[in-house]
């Protein structure tokens, strides 16, 4: 019997792999190639634009409705996709016509508000001062002697003469120290806002003798005006907000028909609103200047002079014919 030959059996062994992984490596890389190139795109235009455009889209980012109210690109309802709004490529500022529509009844809205404001703190100062002078017993006795009103202007304070009972020296800018007394008194209330304030001294129609030469009511009234600003001071009101120190002389009587009248005479210390600080600084003269309602008058300065008097160096006065 022949023999089988050996039969050579060959055993492949397949090491086990991790099967088929698909595209989903390809997705993450691609969307992180398109967010760097989106990220160097960023970098590039931020670099090739000026500061202030670039400022203009950070604000946008915190406020994306501030380019709407305060103007701007694309504020407007138009559709054209050109910068401007129009075919003038030039025109780069963006349209602006809602902005104009919206901008001025906002900005009136405001104003409106400031101003409601700033008379309603006003009104509480007013009626502080009215409270103190009712309960103050060094106040109480002068009441007669003390007028409180809210003008254009703003809140007004007048201390005015009496017979029998005046202000000042006869022909003086030396202040009695009841004067003083009711003036250091209304400082620190009129501190109460950060307003700056206008003092104006007034006389009788009165004059002096020399036909207007030399120191006449003028010089006077802007002495006493002068020396009420230092009993302010004094008083704790604080320097920095004087405004206007004005010397009208007898120009706006208190008493129209009686012009030689005491109470003519008289310090008028008024805690300004912003408006009518803003116009003096600017220098308009169509403002009211501390009377019951008259225009401002430009002869209602020191003689030759374009600008309300400011305080002087008195000469010596002769002897007067009158206050």
């Amino acid at each position: 019997m022949a023999e089988t030959p050996n039969q050579i059996i060959i055993k492949k062994i397949k090491k086990g792999g991790h099967g088929h992984h698909g595209g989903a490596w390809k997705l993450a890389y691609a969307d992180f190639v398109t967010a760097m190139m989106a990220f160097f795109l960023l970098m590039w235009l931020l670099a090739s634009t000026d500061p202030v455009y670039r400022k203009g889209v950070a604000e946008y980012f915190k406020d994306p409705w501030k380019a709407s109210f305060e103007g701007g690109s694309s504020t407007s309802e138009s559709a054209s996709i050109i910068k401007g709004g129009g075919e003038d490529l030039s025109r780069a500022d963006g349209e602006v016509q809602m902005a104009k529509q919206l901008q001025p009844d906002i900005s009136q809205q405001l104003i409106d508000q400031q101003k409601a404001e700033e008379r309603k703190q006003m009104e509480a100062i007013k009626d502080k001062i009215e409270e103190m002078i009712q309960e103050d017993s060094m106040l109480n006795p002068f009441k007669d002697q003390l007028r409180i009103d809210i003008t254009q202007e703003g809140l007004r304070v007048q201390i005015i003469d009496k017979e029998g009972r005046p202000m000042f020296d006869l022909a003086s800018a030396r202040m009695e120290n009841y004067a003083s007394e009711i003036i250091h008194k209304l400082a620190p209330v009129m501190n109460g806002m950060s307003n700056k304030i206008s003092i104006s001294g007034h006389t009788d129609a009165r004059p002096f003798p020399g036909n207007g030469q030399g120191y006449t009511n003028w010089e006077l009234s802007t002495d006493r005006a002068n020396a009420a600003r230092k009993e302010m001071i004094r008083g704790g009101f604080q320097e920095s907000r004087m405004l206007r120190v004005v010397g009208l002389a007898s120009s706006v009587p208190f008493l129209d028909n009686n012009p030689m009248a005491a109470t003519n005479r008289r310090i008028s210390i008024i805690l300004l609103n912003r408006q009518t600080a803003d116009e003096i600084v600017r220098g308009d003269t169509d403002i009211n200047i501390d009377s019951n309602n008259p225009q401002f008058n430009p002869a209602a300065v020191l003689p030759g002079s374009t600008t309300p008097a400011t305080p002087t160096t008195p000469a010596r006065p002769p002897v007067p014919v009158g206050r």
